[in-house]
Order: C-alpha cells, then structure tokens, then sequence
C-alpha cells in the first residue's frame, strides 16, 4: 500500500504540474493581449501620433452636413474636419496590469499594429448626384416625341408594318428621320421605362385628340386591294363605300368611313393603282415628258443674258414715278367726281322720289330705300342689302361689315360692324364705334372706294314732317 501510494503520489503531482503552467500560460496570453492594447491607446492618445487640437469654447451654431453624423454607439462626437475619415482607437476594457507586466506588453506590442477602426461617413453629395442621374437616364430618350407621335406611330406601325412607308406617309408634328423613327419604335418596345412613360402619356389625351388622330391612320394593303376593285369607270357613291365597309368590319380600321373611303378611292383612280386601270405607256421621240426632262433640254448658256445695271435701275426709277402717280390720281378720283357732279347737275337721275341715299362706286351703285341697310359680303347662308362683292374683290371684307341708319333728325350714321376698319374721309372707324355721314362722304373698305351721295329734297321732307309731329 505505501508502494502504491508512493507510486501514486509523484504522478499526481506531475498532473498538477502540467495543469499549474496551462493556467498560468492562458492567464499570460490574455495579461499579453490587454498590456499590448492599453499600450498602444496610450501610444496613439500620449506618444503624439493625434496631437491634441487646440479649440474654442464657444459653440458655432450651424446646420450638420449627413457627413458629420455619426452614430453615438460608434464614436464620441469630435470636432473634425469635414470630408476626412475619423480614425479613433477603441480600447478594450481590462484589470490594471503590474509593471513587469507592462514592460512585457510593450515588448510584445512593438512588432504589433493597434487594432483601429475608421469610421468613414458618405459624403451626400454622391448620393443626390446619383438620384439626379436616374430621370436624366429616363427623359433622355424622350426628345422631341410627343404622345401624339407616339399614337400615330403605333397605328401606321400596326397598319403597313414598314417604317419605311411609316416615314414617308405620316406627318408627325416634328420632321424626324427615318432613323429616329427606328429608335422610338424600339425604345417602345423594349424599353420598359419610355414605354411606360409613354403609355401614361397617351392615355391622358383628350378622346377627341384621339379621335382626330386615328382619323390619319395610312390604309393597310388589304384595305387598298379591296378599294382597287371597285371599277374606275363607274362613280360610286356614299352608300357603295357604306357598303364595303358593313361588309368587311374586321379588314378596314374602325374610324374609317364612306367619306374616307371615297376620297382614297379617288387618289388610287387619279395615280392609276386600280384593278381595271394599266399605266400608259412612255411616249417615244423627242416628247417632253415632265419637267426634269426640260431642263435637261434647255441650253443654261443660252439663258444667260448681260444685265445692264443702268438700264435696269432707270426702268426702277420710272417704275416707281408711275406707281406715284396712279396713288394720287386713285386719290383725286372721287374728289373730281364729286366736283364734276356737283357743276354739270349729273346727279339727279341718282334719286327718285323713294331713294333716300346712294352709295356708289366704279362699277355698281347702291340705292338706300329704307332707314336701315345692312353692308358686307352676301354667301349661301347670309343675304345682306348690299353686297360689296359686286364692286371689287371682297374676301377680306365681312359678312356684315356695317350698318347704315337714317335718324329721325335727318343724320345718317354708319356702324362698323365688322374686324376690319371703315374709313370715311380718310378717318377710320374701328369695330363697334360710330360716324356721321355727310353728303360726297368718302367710304373706302378693304381697299373698295365709294362715294356717299343723300337726296337732300327728300331729308328736307322728312325733317319738315317731324317738325310737325314734335310741335304740341
């Protein structure tokens, strides 16, 4: 028994031995690991690597920037200087080591790098440039494209599938080529963006934008080959293209009607494209045929004639000496009329015992038999008293430009009516104001001269009579 302890006892103090320098070895490393970092925190904070900034106790009230803020679990705030990264040691709590332990950590931390970590802000600038960029990217493509373009081209795409014929027959609102045509169309296809944007677009169009739009739609071929069989002897009418259209709803697009129908059938007779018709054949010889052919024939050299400067600058000259004259002589004109009607007495046959005044010009004289005449341009719908159109060019005169009134005083007032100006004597008499005319009143409208002439015997008349009818 004593052998077996003996026995025994050296080899649990071998255990002991080798469990003792584990513990204290484990206890050695993690002493190590702490001297080695509170070595170096007191390196970075007291060794000078980040010299202490001197500051202001004063407080600088200003807006932070999203680079200053840092979370308070990170990192105390620190005044620092903004868009550099803060570098701040983070020191690892532990016991307060010996001194002999100390020099060992530091002996140890000199092949060492102090754990560090960088706290580095964004700067928000990168940031709202990159959102600034996504519409850029999005709207460029956009251009010139406006959603009625985009409708149009959808519905000449679905029509001749050809975006050639899609160039050369639609009439967008901006002149694209056919190359940007291209693009747009599959931009609208494959692009999920412009697409969209697109879609929404054309959907807020007013329904009569809509309307007006596929009105333009082109014919497709199918809708042309059964338009070409109608004969081009024959002149069909409204119901032969209702007809057509009752028959085949599914081949002609739904805004189509006789009217449209009718007036492309017009266009394929006129450019021989029907079924009955042939196109003629070239004509042989010397025949012109249009005229890119003539101005091959013609000589250029023959059409070059020596210009005289002086003979061209006296036929200005004399030119503008007669233009001169014709103004003035337009302008005496109705002077010397009323002049010479006035000495010879030509104007009696001008009244008769119901004509209260007459307006008259070069080619046409107008006779006022009651108080009240209406004046401008007769058409279909509108008859007025006089028609000015019988005098001259009337098309930029109204359809009722003025009216004339005869007072019970005896004065005649005229009352412009219309957008262009009357001038009675020179003066103009703009839209909605009045004038008194005078006898040989002078009245030009658009360009249209007349002379006011009054029957004086039957105003003296008149003026007597209400004389009478006013006395108690």
């Amino acid at each position: 028994m004593e052998k077996d302890i003996k026995a025994g006892i050296p080899s649990a103090l071998a255990a002991e031995t080798t469990v003792v320098p584990m513990v204290s070895q484990s206890r050695s490393e993690d002493e190590e690991s702490t001297a080695v970092k509170r070595t170096a925190a007191q390196a970075f904070s007291g060794a000078g690597m980040i010299p202490k900034r001197r500051s202001s106790s004063r407080s600088i009230k200003r807006k932070k920037f999203d680079d200053e803020l840092v979370e308070s679990s990170l990192a105390k705030s620190t005044s620092r200087v903004k868009g550099q990264p803060v570098i701040e040691p983070i020191r690892c709590p532990g016991s307060d080591l010996a001194s002999s332990d100390k020099k060992k950590g530091l002996k140890s931390g000199s092949s060492l790098t102090p754990p560090l970590t960088m706290v580095i802000a964004p700067s928000s600038m990168t940031k709202r440039m990159k959102k600034n960029k996504q519409p850029l990217q999005i709207t460029k493509d956009l251009g010139r494209w406006k959603p009625t373009d985009d409708l149009l081209l959808i519905n000449a795409v679905l029509q001749t599938t050809d975006l050639t014929s899609v160039h050369l027959g639609v009439k967008f609102s901006c002149r694209f080529t056919l190359r940007e045509i291209q693009e747009r169309w599959y931009a609208l296809l494959y692009d999920p963006v412009i697409s969209k944007l697109a879609w929404q677009a054309m959907r807020q169009l007013h329904p009569e934008a809509i309307a007006a739009i596929q009105s333009k739609a082109l014919f497709s071929q199918t809708e042309e080959a059964l338009l070409a069989k109608i004969i081009s002897s024959s002149q069909p009418k409204l119901e032969v293209f209702q007809d057509l259209l009752n028959k085949h709803p599914n081949v002609f697009y739904p805004s189509r009607t006789a009217k449209n129908l009718m007036v492309h059938w017009q266009l394929l007779k006129q450019y021989y494209l029907l079924e009955d018709q042939s196109v003629q054949p070239m004509p042989k010889g010397e025949q012109v045929l249009n005229f890119s052919d003539a101005e091959q024939v013609v000589d250029d050299a023959k059409l070059k004639d020596s210009r005289d400067e002086v003979l061209e600058h006296e036929l200005m000259i004399a030119d503008r000496h007669q233009k001169r004259e014709i103004r003035q002589l337009e302008q005496e004109l109705p002077r010397w009329q009323v002049l010479v009607d006035s000495i010879t007495g030509m104007n009696s046959p001008d009244f008769d015992n119901q004509t209260l005044a007459a307006l008259r010009g070069r080619m046409v004289r107008y006779l006022m038999r009651s108080r009240e005449i209406t004046l401008g341009r007769a058409t279909k719908d509108k008859q007025i008293d006089v028609d000015l159109s019988l005098e001259g060019p009337a098309w930029k005169i109204s359809r009722k430009q003025g009216i004339i009134k005869l007072k019970n005083n005896g004065d005649f007032f005229i009352a412009n009516e219309g957008r262009r100006p009357i001038y009675i004597d020179g003066r103009p008499v703009l839209s909605g104001n009045k004038w008194k005319l005078n006898n040989n009143s002078v009245m030009e409208i658009a360009g249209l001269r007349f002379v006011f002439l009054i029957n004086q015997e039957l105003i003296s008349l008149i003026k007597a009579e209400a004389a009478k009818m006013n006395q108690p």
